[in-house]
């Protein structure tokens, strides 16, 4: 099943169930999906899976920085709330990489690029993000990547 129809079937049995929460989060989801249709001017035509994941981790990154700033704010019931949508947005993504999962690909990205100096770990990042797009967070990424090459 695609993802766009997993989407549909879960706006529905959403909308079935009366879940606000659920129903508000897919429903700025499937516009976004409808949005990006109108920029590639394909409106109606599916948009395959790994346009919809970007267009998910947009979204969930999103959250992430509303939460940051709510807490930094004082807002706690808003940053619960974007908690809320952020996990359900996560049910849509790929499984994250393991600690050592992430190590063993940071080791092998390095390698693959030949990279040893920390200014150029941009190619190595890039490296790993675009191999593993919604399966790593971006700051952990940059984080191993530059310890693995100030070590060296």
């Amino acid at each position: 099943m695609t993802l766009d129809k997993r989407l549909s079937e879960d706006y529905i049995a959403a909308y079935k169930a009366k879940n606000a929460a659920v129903l508000s989060v897919l429903r700025l989801l499937k516009t976004a999906i409808t949005n990006r249709q109108v920029e590639l001017r394909k409106p109606g035509a599916p948009l395959p899976d790994e346009e919809i994941i970007s267009l998910i981790i947009r979204q969930a990154k999103q959250r992430k920085d509303s939460i940051e700033q709510f807490r930094a704010a004082g807002r706690a019931d808003l940053a619960e709330k974007e908690a809320q949508e952020l996990a359900i947005l996560e049910q849509y993504l790929p499984s994250q990489l393991t600690p050592e999962e992430l190590d063993a690909a940071i080791s092998q990205a390095i390698s693959e690029t030949g990279v040893t100096d920390p200014r150029e770990m941009g190619k190595v990042v890039g490296a790993i993000m675009a191999r593993y797009q919604g399966r790593v967070d971006g700051k952990a990424v940059a984080a191993g990547v530059r310890e693995k090459l100030q070590a060296s």
